[in-house]
């Protein structure tokens, strides 16, 4: 569970006060309509996320949580309000992010190497700082002697490796992470869990993540973010206040991380219960 972290020495550094936001939230609403009725899926949400930032997002389902991504990736236009990433405000569909999703909707027929490849393809990044690139990702998420491997000889986590690396291979500012561990095991979540505050360590790249679960939550960010019930809004935003290197057991037992997912607990209306 606990492998040796070879980033122990490379803490990052906090953001630089008065810093432009990595990702700027300015009293956003989303309404669709529907035949029926009109639906407001968030409502008055605001929230900046400094440079190198970790924010998890927790609340009910069908409060809005991934309906907030989709705003940051320019996916989707909200309704009222507005979003910038890295001061420019976001107009429309952008390349300047990474995307992971709760299935690694990896293709069938190409190795793991050449699936990470595709985003260079696609991007037409040069050909040997695209292989250079790689073969980083690949030592730094412990895929190695798998980068030839298919899919279907890939486990579930491995998989999830292999689009985490295809998502940070073109050095993205900010990574949006949808429940990327959400169909793993526990076992293997709680790897992917020390795997990812690794490498966020390393990389120093911002990440908003989404997530039901509490425990997830707490490990992995700086600052939980909080929503209600739809039309989502921030209830509150947790500080989690615990160092950016964190050893699993140890941390899940300290102080700081017990009044975290209390709190949120309490916010969210949940009993304690293994999530």
């Amino acid at each position: 569970m606990n492998a040796p972290d070879e980033t122990a020495s490379l803490v990052r550094a906090p953001a630089s006060p008065g810093r432009t936001p990595a990702v700027r939230i300015d009293d956003v609403a989303v309404r669709f309509r529907t035949k029926k009725k009109d639906v407001t899926a968030l409502r008055d949400v605001s929230l900046d996320v400094a440079t190198g930032e970790f924010v998890a997002i927790v609340g009910p389902s069908g409060c809005g949580k991934s309906t907030l991504l989709k705003l940051v990736a320019g996916l989707l236009a909200p309704s009222a309000g507005e979003v910038f990433l890295g001061g420019e405000r976001v107009r429309g569909p952008r390349r300047d992010i990474g995307y992971v999703f709760q299935r690694a909707a990896l293709l069938d027929w190409r190795s793991a190497r050449r699936n990470i490849l595709l985003q260079a393809e696609m991007r037409k990044i040069p050909a040997d700082r695209a292989r250079a690139r790689t073969d980083e990702l690949i030592r730094v998420t412990g895929l190695g002697g798998f980068e030839d491997a298919y899919p279907h000889e890939l486990s579930g986590g491995m998989q999830q490796r292999v689009a985490l690396c295809r998502a940070l291979l073109h050095e993205p500012p900010v990574l949006l992470m949808d429940e990327p561990f959400g169909a793993l095991d526990a076992l293997t979540r709680e790897q992917m869990n020390v795997e990812l505050n690794r490498i966020w360590r390393r990389t120093g790249t911002t990440v908003l993540l989404v997530t039901h679960s509490i425990t997830e939550a707490a490990y992995l960010a700086d600052r939980v973010v909080v929503m209600s019930p739809r039309p989502g809004t921030i209830t509150e935003t947790v500080e989690v206040g615990l160092p950016a290197e964190r050893e699993y057991a140890g941390t899940l037992a300290s102080a700081a991380f017990r009044a975290a997912t209390g709190r949120i607990r309490a916010l969210l209306g949940a009993v304690p219960a293994h999530d």
